[in-house]
């Protein structure tokens, strides 16, 4: 079944009649959710049923990175921030290799456990300490353990049958502006860039499924942010690093992407820069207008490999909670981080 370019969110911890409306038009390819549609496990399952039940399939995703980036916490295993792995890392590296697929394992069976097809992570930013959006949600500062930890995490995840997404590519960590308020520019020359993307040639080495590109503008490369970029999507991305994924945008209600203009104009600039879906998130009236105004047909090849993205989860919710990997795995976890609070 063919899938729309657009993923849209949703309002509340139900489905508004007329968000079933929006979900069956052509154009709309994926749902992400957010805290506010989350109560606890059997609430999110019940909503995630309500999207399939009015059209199947659409993507249905989750921001779920551990620390401050992690969407649902009562019924789920509470996770670091992933700055925790880099930390294990400098002590003994093989721990945090394994203590990192694990985690990447826990995140995809406990969404995948509830009908969530995929996840917005791992952030693969390096932690050159000046962007206070990324902080500890980066791994580590040297390029070679974000990628070594990232792919962990990947495995992991596609170990429990979910496909992860890497962000900010080509990178977010070098640059002060957070994107969701101001528009981040990078100065650096592209040969300085290199560190930024090595995390990223290591995870395409090991398959990497899909990539979500960042609202940054390297303006020695392009004057464009990058997720409307086709020198960093197509020339780069595409021809130079021959990865065959998927490609996101970033919200593309951020104000690092309202230099395009309106809502529908971002759309299609990110869709013809050589994004395979974008996101627009928190603002329904922006979503509409896209909908009414957006002039593009639903590309056979980008629907082929969002299809390919959709969760193959194997455990169900009783399965999970009843198996020796999944208490194993969080009581490893507990090893390493005092903070953790199991509510399950």
């Amino acid at each position: 079944m063919s899938l729309g370019p657009l993923m849209i969110d949703l309002l509340g911890k139900e489905l508004l009649p007329e968000e079933r409306e929006l979900l069956r038009h052509p154009l709309v390819g994926g749902v992400i959710l957010f805290t506010r549609n989350f109560e606890n496990r059997e609430q999110i399952t019940s909503l995630v049923q309500e999207v399939r039940a009015v059209r199947n399939p659409l993507l249905i995703a989750a921001d779920y990175e551990g620390g401050r980036v992690q969407r649902f916490r009562k019924d789920f295993t509470v996770l670091p921030a992933m700055r925790l792995l880099g930390q294990v890392y400098e002590s003994n590296q093989p721990e945090a290799v394994k203590l990192a697929h694990q985690i990447g394992w826990l995140i995809a069976a406990e969404l995948g456990a509830v009908g969530i097809d995929l996840n917005f992570g791992p952030v693969v930013d390096l932690d050159y300490g000046a962007s206070s959006v990324i902080g500890d949600r980066a791994l580590h500062r040297d390029p070679y353990v974000v990628g070594q930890l990232a792919t962990s995490l990947m495995i992991g995840m596609r170990e429990a049958g979910m496909s992860a997404v890497a962000k900010h590519f080509p990178g977010h960590g070098a640059v002060v502006a957070d994107s969701h308020v101001a528009m981040p520019v990078d100065q650096r020359p592209y040969a300085a860039l290199s560190q930024d993307i090595t995390p990223y040639i290591d995870l395409m080495n090991a398959q990497l499924p899909a990539i979500m590109a960042a609202h940054v503008v390297f303006d020695q490369i392009d004057r464009l942010p990058a997720s409307f970029s086709r020198k960093w999507l197509v020339d780069e991305l595409r021809t130079k690093l021959r990865f065959n994924g998927c490609v996101f945008s970033d919200d593309l209600s951020m104000e690092g992407a309202s230099v395009i203009g309106a809502m529908p104009a971002r759309a299609q600039r990110a869709l013809e820069a050589g994004c395979d879906m974008v996101l627009i998130c928190n603002n329904r009236e922006a979503v509409l207008q896209t909908l009414d105004q957006l002039h593009v047909t639903v590309d056979p090849v980008s629907s082929g490999r969002l299809n390919n993205l959709r969760s193959r989860s194997h455990l169900s919710q009783s399965q999970l909670l009843a198996s020796s990997q999944w208490q194993d795995y969080r009581d490893h976890l507990c090893r390493y981080w005092n903070g953790t609070q199991f509510t399950v």
